[in-house]
């Protein structure tokens, strides 16, 4: 055998090696998110239910699915572990104001200018006539082609048809 028969297997047992790599790292990141569950803790489960740990075992957890709704997982079938702000805004709908503190801006724009409108540049232009950009004439022009345009063709009902 020489040289150019090996190189694909050896890039082949390269690309599995990558592989497999990636995937056993993917498996420990979920192994470690899984073990940092704690009682309190808003998670995921791989079948998309949303619920609150209420105790951690060995290979099992107990959730709290709502009032009186108690469910024993196995630790493998929980697909992430949420922020108490993701949990809250997906189960409850209550979303996190990051801005608290800041000042909120008004519905209307005419709160934010507290100046006198006599004294502005705005005030002034406003009492200049409106420039016309001779669209009028445009407008017109179309206007009279469309009403000769319309007068040569026939108009249809709703029970014509051109089909044959």
């Amino acid at each position: 055998m020489n040289a150019y028969t090996l190189l694909p297997f050896i890039v082949l047992i390269a690309a599995m090696f990558l592989m497999t790599r990636s995937a056993k790292k993917k498996q420990q990141q979920a192994a470690n998110m899984r073990n940092e569950m704690q009682p309190g803790s808003g998670v995921r489960t791989i079948g998309g239910m949303y619920a609150t740990v209420k105790e951690v075992g060995e290979d099992t957890v107990l959730l709290d699915a709502g009032p009186g709704v108690e469910l024993l997982f196995a630790k493998n079938a929980i697909g992430a572990v949420l922020t108490d702000d993701e949990y809250n805004r997906i189960v409850h709908g209550i979303e996190h104001d990051l801005k608290s503190d800041a000042d909120t801006v008004p519905d209307d724009a005419s709160s934010l200018t507290e100046t006198d409108e006599s004294d502005s540049p705005a005030a002034a232009a406003s009492d200049d006539k409106a420039v016309d950009l001779g669209k009028k004439d445009a407008d017109e022009d179309g206007a009279e082609a469309a009403e000769a345009k319309a007068g040569d063709e026939p108009k249809k009902t709703d029970g014509d048809s051109d089909a044959k």
